[in-house]
């Protein structure tokens, strides 16, 4: 029984901060149609921003439990600063243009931001302790767990919640909505479109930062953690179904789950095991398990 409790913890653990990263990814696709393989970088900056930021406040003499803020508050700077480089420096100039253009695109800033980390935090690994000492550990059954690491799926569902909250219930979510799906006759009744679109892969932006910041304790923060990310991110966006958010948590889960399950019984499939469960799901549902909203581009 410990071991069923073992796995299902440790995949929701895992699928927690997964999601918040393929959460930005989704929205992204599903507002600007953009495949954007830039998504790992944007989550190594956000950890490396995170490492950076913890110990300068607690240099400062900022009690403990800031550290959380000052996670959130690199997060938030690094989606100020970049999304507005990237997506109104470069991008706006590929919208509607070949899907494949596009991710190559993506791809070239993914290899400059690779470098612009290392050129401005080196090579040598950072390691963020203090925000996992906040919570204590948390007995679950026979189990202890890492208070910080169930506090992750918390955070998970937060962020999940308040998207949809945002794109559902608020004005700004709605309008967003009815560029997704009619750009055109948006525009034509006085929307601001171009913003729509920086608010929307700023907030994708964020989003991976965040990950990466909230993700930073449980890590070595080092060259090299984008790769992994961002191809498991797509994993999960595909099984879930391009620009869903629903898709995007369900995929997570699953992918948790798969992956959990691999390290306890078939440690030798762990990463095996990720893409088996979406080549299964393309077959069967080429689409994903959720059917995305369809948008034209202008």
């Amino acid at each position: 029984m410990d071991i069923v409790l073992t796995i299902i913890l440790d995949g929701l653990i895992y699928a927690s901060w997964l999601f918040i990263v393929a959460l930005g990814l989704t929205l992204v696709f599903g507002v600007l149609r953009i495949l954007n393989f830039a998504h790992g970088g944007l989550y190594a900056l956000g950890a490396y921003a995170a490492a950076v930021a913890v110990p300068l406040f607690a240099g400062w003499g900022f009690p403990e439990w800031f550290s959380l803020v000052a996670m959130f508050i690199a997060a938030l700077a690094v989606a100020i600063v970049v999304a507005p480089l990237i997506e109104r420096g470069l991008l706006r100039f590929f919208y509607g243009r070949d899907e494949v253009l596009v991710l190559l695109v993506t791809y070239a800033v993914f290899l400059m931001l690779e470098d612009i980390t290392k050129m401005v935090f080196g090579v040598d690994p950072y390691y963020v302790f203090e925000p996992r000492n906040l919570f204590g550990n948390v007995e679950v059954g026979s189990l202890f767990y890492v208070g910080y690491d169930i506090a992750l799926i918390g955070l998970a569902i937060v962020c999940g919640v308040g998207v949809w909250l945002g794109l559902t219930r608020t004005r700004i979510g709605k309008i967003t909505v009815a560029v997704i799906n009619e750009p055109e006759v948006s525009a034509a009744m006085g929307v601001n479109v171009t913003r729509i679109y920086l608010l929307a892969f700023g907030l994708g932006v964020f989003l991976a930062a965040l990950g990466g910041a909230f993700t930073s304790p449980l890590i070595s923060v080092q060259p090299g953690i984008s790769v992994s990310v961002v191809i498991v991110s797509f994993a999960v966006v595909i099984i879930g179904g391009l620009g869903s958010i629903p898709g995007a948590a369900i995929g997570a889960l699953i992918v948790g789950l798969a992956r959990s399950f691999a390290v306890y019984e078939i440690p030798e499939a762990e990463i095996f095991i990720i893409y088996l469960v979406m080549v299964v799901v393309l077959i069967f549902r080429p689409e994903g398990l959720f059917t995305p909203v369809q948008a034209r581009k202008i």
